[in-house]
C-alpha cells in the first residue's frame, strides 16, 4: 500500500469550508476537474465525470458532520491503483476563527505503476484540488 497526504490553510472559517466541501456530492462546486456529479444510492455513491468524459464512481464509507470529515472508496476509475480509500478533513486553526486547514489524504495499491508514480499522481490531484478550493473561497 502507498499513501499520500496534502494539506492547505484556507482563508475561511472551518464551518464555511465544510459548508462548501462537506456534501459528498459537492465536488463540482469547488473542483474544476469534476464538472459533473450524480448522487446514487441515496447519496452514498457518487458518479463523477471529468472534462474528458471519464467516469469515476466512489462510495462514501464514513461521514462525520461534527468532526468535519468524510472517507470514500473508489469503485471505478481510470487510475492505476486498486483499494483506493481517501479522507477529506477540515481542521480548525488554533487561535484563528477566519482560517481552516483542509487535509486530503489517500492510501492505495499501485497497479502497473510504481509506488512513487501513484503517490505523485494523487498528491498532484490533492494539491490542484486544494488550490482550486483556495481560489473558490478567496473569490
Amino acid at each position: 500500500m502507498a499513501s499520500t497526504s496534502v494539506s492547505r490553510v484556507l482563508p475561511a472559517s472551518p464551518q464555511r469550508v465544510w459548508d462548501l466541501i462537506g456534501g459528498f456530492d459537492a465536488l463540482p462546486d469547488w473542483l474544476p476537474y469534476i464538472p459533473e456529479s450524480t448522487a446514487l444510492e441515496g447519496g452514498r455513491v457518487r458518479r463523477l465525470t471529468n472534462p474528458q468524459g471519464e467516469v469515476i464512481v466512489e462510495r462514501l464509507v464514513d461521514f462525520n458532520e461534527a468532526e468535519r470529515h468524510y472517507t470514500y472508496a473508489i469503485l471505478k476509475a481510470p487510475f492505476p491503483v486498486t483499494g483506493y480509500v481517501s479522507t477529506l478533513r477540515v481542521h480548525a486553526v488554533p487561535g484563528r476563527d477566519d482560517l481552516a486547514e483542509v487535509q486530503w489524504s489517500g492510501r492505495f495499491a499501485p497497479d502497473g505503476v510504481s509506488d512513487d508514480e501513484a503517490v505523485e499522481l494523487f498528491a498532484g490531484i490533492y494539491r490542484d484540488g486544494l488550490d482550486a478550493l483556495h481560489t473558490t473561497l478567496a473569490g
